[in-house]
């Protein structure tokens, strides 16, 4: 059965844990203990009187079994994914979102304390005779809700915690996405750059060195960089990396550009055509497709290449 990685996708707004719920048969089959009752309730309460309850919300490296449709398999936390989804969930100020077995919000219930177990003899979990491995998500949740209180903790109806929120399988991450795409060719511009450095002796002698460059590209190329840019500015500029933003700059202002940016566009423009929608231009694939110059700097690039004999 297949085992998957989930990890957070930061450039998603919806990634990462957005609620906690109460569930009899929590995912991570951690179950908690109750210190002050003669019967074993699966929760450890810290304090009957100020009703808090304290456990494990994420275990690191857990197997947790789904399914969907036919397809079964286990999916799983690293402790990295696990620590930064902990530091999202109150940075989005989902602390007192909560529900009822995943499908009833309630009211009157707070996480008010949370950790990342560091040390297995010391860690205070160990106090409540909790033996969780070190990586291991903990939180305690106040319950100011007295009917979740005496007719699901008290009465067992409720075990565990269970997370909600969002996350993205790390196989299809790990694909050569948009924003990799834009990545890599700022890091082979750069790499460029250095090697030209490194290996013209002309340099040490103080001389200048003249870069063949064109600007003979059309219209059409310039008007996409400009329209790139006016949606990406729209778009509060979050989209494309500084490459992208300066290579748009670049081509709207129809500025000379080197042998080795024409071959950038090219690679870039091949590999990101799947992302650009152009009926959806609030789309990141679509704006730095055109920031580069879009189809038609496609078409010139390649075309350009082949007259320098360089594709």
């Amino acid at each position: 059965m297949k085992l998957i990685e989930l990890i957070i996708d930061e450039n998603e707004l919806l990634s990462g844990i957005n609620a906690i719920s109460l569930v009899e048969y929590p995912a991570i089959e951690e179950d908690f203990v109750a210190l002050n009752s003669a019967k074993k309730v699966e929760f450890a309460t810290q304090s009957e009187e100020k009703r808090i309850l304290m456990g494990a919300a994420l275990v690191p490296n857990k197997p947790i079994y789904r399914k969907n449709g036919e397809d079964e398999f286990y999916v799983y936390f690293t402790k990295e994914t696990i620590r930064r989804a902990s530091e999202m969930f109150f940075q989005n100020g989902n602390q007192n979102n909560s529900t009822l077995e995943h499908e009833v919000d309630l009211q009157g219930l707070s996480v008010v304390e949370s950790w990342i177990i560091e040390d297995e003899e010391y860690d205070k979990s160990r106090k409540y005779g909790l033996d969780l491995p070190i990586g291991t998500w903990m939180v305690s949740m106040k319950v100011n809700n007295p009917d979740i209180w005496e007719g699901y903790v008290k009465s067992g109806k409720v075990k565990g915690f269970s997370i909600e929120g969002y996350f993205v399988d790390k196989v299809n991450m790990s694909r050569e996405g948009l924003e990799d795409i834009e990545e890599q060719e700022a890091a082979l511009i750069l790499s460029s750059i250095v090697g030209i450095i490194k290996s013209d002796k002309r340099l040490k002698k103080g001389k200048r060195i003249e870069m063949e460059s064109y600007t003979d590209y059309p219209d059409a190329v310039k008007n996409n960089a400009k329209r790139g840019i006016e949606l990406n500015e729209k778009n509060n500029n979050k989209c494309a990396t500084d490459v992208g933003k300066i290579r748009g700059q670049q081509l709207a202002q129809g500025k000379a550009i080197s042998v080795e940016t024409i071959k950038r566009m090219y690679s870039y423009l091949s590999r990101a055509e799947e992302y650009y929608d152009e009926s959806d231009s609030s789309a990141c694939g679509t704006i730095s497709y055109l920031l580069w110059g879009g189809k038609a700097g496609k078409r010139w690039a390649e075309s350009k290449l082949k007259e320098l004999g360089k594709l």
